[in-house]
């Protein structure tokens, strides 16, 4: 019973944070749409009105950096960044999470820990004095575009605590606690239920109708 209790916990965690880095995720995919446009009206601008912007030309680092820093998570939450595929698809799934659990302990942990670290005081004085741009037209917000860094670091180990506590769950044969709905008795099935019209079988296997022709006898008393 308490085995059950630890395993429904470690699931609810592992599925609140993959919860959190898809809706941040999907948040933060709208810069995509930013950036494209923002590129597109400075093409517009310089081409046909011999114009230029400093500060929509840093908005599109701004944009980039928030894509590919603050969307880490999302994006190793489906999987999606490149690795080098040898054996791994071919593992079994405990074998898989087993290979998931270990390179997840030894090398994402540790690199989001060093970039932390080592960035933490660059952004923390950046900070302080509020850094701005060394443009005059220019964001004056460089201390934000510093910050995603540590939200990369934030996003991605916080992911990798999700990977661990699926991996633990499947070495240990236990599934996500993921509400589904429960099926319908047998005595309560739908209308639509398949078992509710008859099969091809029991179509076929009924008597074909007998035919109304009179017997030949009558027909010849009728011919005659």
């Amino acid at each position: 019973m308490q085995l059950r209790k630890s395993v429904k916990i470690l699931s609810k965690i592992a599925l609140f944070i993959d919860c959190i880095n898809e809706e941040l995720g999907k948040g933060i995919s709208w810069a995509s749409l930013g950036l494209i446009l923002t590129q597109f009206a400075l093409v517009l601008i310089h081409y046909i009105f011999h114009e230029s912007s400093i500060f929509m030309q840093e908005s599109l680092l701004y944009m980039h950096s928030l894509i590919f820093l603050g969307g880490a998570g999302y994006t190793l939450l489906h999987n999606g960044h490149v690795r080098v595929d040898v054996a791994y698809s071919h593992f079994s799934p405990k074998l898989k999470a087993v290979t998931d659990l270990t390179g997840t302990l030894i090398f994402l942990f540790p690199v989001c820990y060093f970039i932390g670290q080592y960035s933490w005081d660059y952004v923390k004085s950046s900070w302080e004095v509020l850094e701005s741009s060394q443009e005059s037209s220019g964001i004056p917000a460089v201390f934000i575009l510093k910050s995603f860094i540590l939200l990369f670091c934030f996003s991605v180990m916080m992911q990798g605590v999700s990977i661990v506590l699926k991996s633990i769950l499947t070495i240990m044969g236990a599934r996500l606690d993921v509400k589904n709905e429960p099926e319908a008795p047998s005595s309560q099935k739908s209308p639509t239920s398949k078992e509710n019209y008859p099969s091809k079988e029991s179509l076929t296997s009924k008597e074909k109708p007998v035919s109304k022709e009179k017997p030949i006898s009558d027909k010849k008393r009728e011919v005659l």
